[in-house]
């Protein structure tokens, strides 16, 4: 008996969906491949096939979920700084409103390195890769970066206007001066060695007098 047009287009997918699920090209895994690449050797030397052969796959397969570099470039860029503002406004919302500057401070930074290190590789990545990446690749990460640092202008800004923070210094000076610390992080800090909660404190006592 002929199959019938529906059966064939069901078993088709069946078909379709098995293989597929046993390739490890998903877009997760490239993605963690780039990140890792991009941490280590920069967005120049980082190329389509280098990502490719550390997934385990062909360099056109990668199309079936990117169409370029560059959009891999950006798209490991903003998952990054994402991850960080998930974790930072999170950590706000879960405060009391009756909690001290020192305290949404140290809650800040704390959930910021602690996303920051548990996902360094794209992080890393993000922060290594953004000015050597092309004008278009800088552009799609733009705004997840201002989203994030809107955040911390905001906390920033709380310090200055209550003078609480190191005299003679711009707002904007001592936000770029807290991202800069805390994103430097992943190149030196090692578990066992540091505790997240102690480097929280001391990064807060540098910003507050």
């Amino acid at each position: 008996m002929a199959t019938r047009p529906a059966e064939k287009s069901a078993a088709q997918k069946a078909r379709l969906a098995a293989q597929q699920s046993s390739e490890p090209q998903s877009r997760r895994e490239i993605l963690d491949a780039a990140a890792r690449l991009l941490r280590t050797q920069g967005y120049r030397a980082t190329t389509l096939r280098d990502i490719a052969e550390a997934v385990g796959i062909k360099a056109g397969s990668i199309y079936y979920h990117f169409n370029s570099k560059d959009e891999i470039v950006a798209a490991v860029m903003n998952d990054g700084v994402d991850r960080v503002y998930e974790a930072v406004t999170a950590a706000l919302r879960e405060l009391p409103s009756t909690s001290s500057q020192r305290e949404r401070l140290v809650a800040a930074i704390t959930a910021h390195l602690s996303a920051l290190l548990e996902h360094s590789d794209y992080t890393s990545a993000g922060l290594k890769s953004y000015h050597d990446a092309p004008d278009t690749v800088r552009a799609a990460a733009r705004q997840h970066r201002r989203r994030y640092e809107a955040v911390w202008s905001q906390l920033i800004g709380e310090i200055t206007a209550s003078r609480s923070g190191p005299d003679k210094v711009s707002p904007e000076t001592l936000r770029r001066a807290a991202l800069g610390m805390m994103n430097w992080s992943p190149e030196w800090y090692r578990t066992g060695r540091y505790s997240i909660n102690t480097l929280a404190n001391e990064f807060a006592a540098i910003l507050l007098r």
